[in-house]
């Protein structure tokens, strides 16, 4: 069971980034995000970026140098320094948006090797705005065939991140192959702030038309849709784009962020339109999301009509007095009686339906109209679901009111005060 998805498209979706296929030790800042999360570093064994190398890997010397940059090194304003050990074959540098596949090793001052694709026998793939930024930085200056050092200080590398390799950092780079990508969708002129035209709803979404769509149809807040977007900030800077990745994205419109789930179902199939999101519609100021108002540009490609979420109970705001009450203060009411006879445990799996509901009666995340029950263990949901399921049998339809301190607990991003959950128990696992 989880409470509603606070996060718009791919940052709709994510908050952690991908792990591409190679090895690891330039992996991505993985605090961030992408909005499908498609952000990448040299990380499938990222394991061994973040750890001396293990005994039963080959250990490459470390380079004489390996202390600090010598006088003919080159060095940028940054700070990061570098120095050709072989020419490349010439021809194009790879921007920023670009793939590469490079083989290299990594040192920390003391001469101690942390990661390397050589003896894993393979060269590492991933995308250069998804590792640290020495590396953003440095592979651009190198073409294809070229073998350079690196010397990148601490700022431009993991920053102090525990249990990653600290302080300055050597790497030995060779440059296989560049991966040609999508050049960054330009901002749109009005990204700063909505022009006088724009539609305006009450609660501050603003939003135009760009261009209308080819019918009249309408998602609902509920159904699932099929989009291509980019977003950006209001300082121009894109975030996200299923446009750059080349594939749409598809997701449930009541598990977007708030301005998505309003927005959306303003549009017909075909229309493409901008919004301007307002932060408190969008990730109200969650960490390692965009911060600020935002905008994207969205094109509504197909609707998948889903079944309509029950409406809230009208003993939403409170219990009745016939609910009963366990010590922890958990009320319930059985709506309808099971065809099983074995509780479950708390160490269980267990399949349900279920919807929720805050006390004003406003939905945050309902399994129906996703259209397929949910699985989950009990041990690994908040208190107030782990003991009310347990009250339950097979086929038990039961309404919970939980009390904050065994639900959330006020904790950030998730719904607050007294919950209240109509459960099915479908199957015990």
């Amino acid at each position: 069971m989880t409470s509603k998805i606070a996060c718009a498209i791919g940052l709709v979706f994510a908050v952690a980034g991908c792990k591409p296929a190679g090895g690891g030790a330039a992996e991505s800042k993985s605090s961030e995000s992408s909005t499908t999360s498609d952000k990448s570093g040299v990380d499938t064994e990222a394991q061994k970026a973040k750890a001396p190398a293990a005994a039963d890997e080959k250990v490459i010397p470390a380079p004489a140098d390996v202390v600090g940059p010598p006088p003919d090194a080159e060095k940028t304003p940054s700070g990061l320094a570098s120095k050709m050990l072989s020419a490349g074959k010439g021809g194009d540098k790879p921007h920023t948006y670009d793939r590469v596949k490079v083989n290299y090793t990594g040192w920390t001052t003391d001469g101690k090797m942390f990661d390397s694709s050589i003896p894993r026998g393979s060269p590492a793939t991933f995308g250069l705005d998804g590792v640290i930024a020495g590396w953003t930085e440095g592979l651009q200056l190198m073409t294809v065939g070229e073998k350079r050092r690196f010397w990148i200080p601490e700022d431009l590398a993991y920053k102090g991140r525990a249990g990653s390799p600290a302080g300055m950092l050597v790497f030995d780079v060779e440059l296989l192959e560049i991966i040609p990508g999508q050049a960054p969708i330009a901002a749109p002129t009005d990204v700063a702030a909505p022009p006088p035209d724009a539609e305006k709803t009450k609660s501050g979404l603003a939003s135009k038309v760009l261009s209308p769509g080819t019918s009249k149809e309408k998602p609902k807040s509920w159904d699932r849709v099929t989009t291509h977007y980019s977003g950006w900030t209001t300082d121009g800077k894109m975030f996200d784009s299923s446009v750059k990745r080349g594939r749409p994205a598809t997701f449930n419109l009541d598990q977007v962020i708030a301005g998505w789930t309003e927005g959306i179902p303003l549009m017909t199939v075909g229309e493409k339109r901008r919004f301007w999101i307002p932060e408190e519609l969008a990730y109200k100021g969650q960490a390692g999301a965009p911060a600020g108002m935002l905008v994207f540009d969205v094109e509504l490609i197909s609707i998948e009509h889903m079944p309509e979420p029950p409406s809230a109970p009208k003993d939403v705001a409170k219990p009745p007095a016939n609910a009963s009450k366990t010590p922890s203060g958990l009320r319930y009411r059985v709506l309808k009686k099971g065809t099983g006879k074995t509780h479950p445990k708390a160490e269980d799996k267990v399949k349900v339906h279920y919807t929720g509901w805050t006390t004003d009666g406003k939905m945050f995340d309902s399994s129906v109209p996703r259209g397929a029950p949910t699985t989950m263990r009990l041990d690994e949901v908040i208190k107030g679901w782990s003991e009310g399921v347990q009250l339950m049998v097979e086929g038990e339809r039961t309404r919970f009111w939980i009390p904050q301190d065994i639900a959330y607990k006020g904790e950030s991003g998730s719904p607050r005060g007294m919950l209240i959950f109509d459960v099915e128990l479908v199957r015990i696992q």
